[in-house]
């Protein structure tokens, strides 16, 4: 059975792109069949893997507008195991599609055109955009579960009371199986006052929802800042595979560890 697994979080900058492609990615090097389905206006999974808009003619928005089946949009990338659906910024257009139609279960759109090519996978790793408009909830209503980044920064918890209400309201009327697998500090830096303040928070409020190499490991996964992880997406690669030693490299690569166990 295939896993579909949202990473969102509304708020920009808190490394959700960066989480989707690298534990895309770390799991295809654990021998798992991926597919990262780029959903994000800005397309910047797309880019990081690689890909430049000349690459390819059709992209999620034809199949969200049912021009093309999802199948004949999925692109092989230079990772063995890992597939991508990639994104482009006419996808914009798709929300006033959505707004405007009279289609019942619009939210099940993205669920539906899964369905021709998940079994084909072990997990499909969706990046969302950074808001909770129509492809957001399009995509948490196709996922099993989503992972929620969180940078380690000022006003890092703003806003997430509102995500997690959608996801509760979503799993009450939509998607009774969707749950919250887990919080991912990013961007941690432990010369940082802030850094240091922001995950002590996170380990109080949501203790049992963050992810840790071991059961009873003290210290759960975090990503640190780190100049590699910057770096990478300009060399359209994910940091895994650009700087395989450094210390994002490990985080995310003890991440996918720990999702590949279930």
């Amino acid at each position: 059975m295939s896993e579909i697994i949202c990473i969102a979080n509304q708020k920009g900058g808190v490394g959700k792109t960066t989480t989707a492609v690298n534990l895309a990615a770390s799991l295809a090097e654990r021998g798992k069949k991926v597919l990262l389905l780029d959903i994000d206006p800005q397309s910047n999974a797309t880019t990081s893997l690689g890909f430049s808009r000349s690459d390819y003619e059709f992209n999620i928005y034809h199949v969200l507008n049912d021009s093309k089946k999802l199948s004949e949009v999925i692109l092989k990338t230079a990772i063995e195991g890992l597939d991508l659906v990639p994104s482009n910024i006419g996808l914009v257009g798709i929300e006033k599609r959505f707004y405007s139609s009279r289609k019942k279960n619009k939210e099940l759109i993205l669920d539906e055109k899964l369905h021709e090519v998940k079994e084909r996978y072990d997990f499909i790793i969706i990046d969302s955009p950074p808001a909770l408009g129509p492809i957001t909830i399009n995509a948490l209503s196709a996922s099993d579960s989503v992972i929620i980044p969180i940078q380690c920064e000022f006003f890092a918890l703003e806003g997430l009371a509102q995500l997690l209400n959608t996801v509760t309201l979503l799993k009450k009327t939509i998607n009774p199986k969707l749950k919250i697998k887990g919080f991912l500090p990013t961007m941690y830096s432990k010369q940082n006052n802030l850094s240091k303040q922001v995950l002590a928070d996170l380990k109080h409020h949501f203790k049992d929802k963050l992810f840790h190499v071991r059961k009873n490991a003290k210290e759960c996964i975090v990503v640190p800042r780190n100049v590699k992880i910057a770096e990478s997406p300009s060399f359209g690669k994910p940091v895994t595979h650009y700087a395989a030693s450094s210390k994002g490299s490990v985080a995310y690569r003890d991440l996918a560890g720990v999702i590949a166990k279930g």
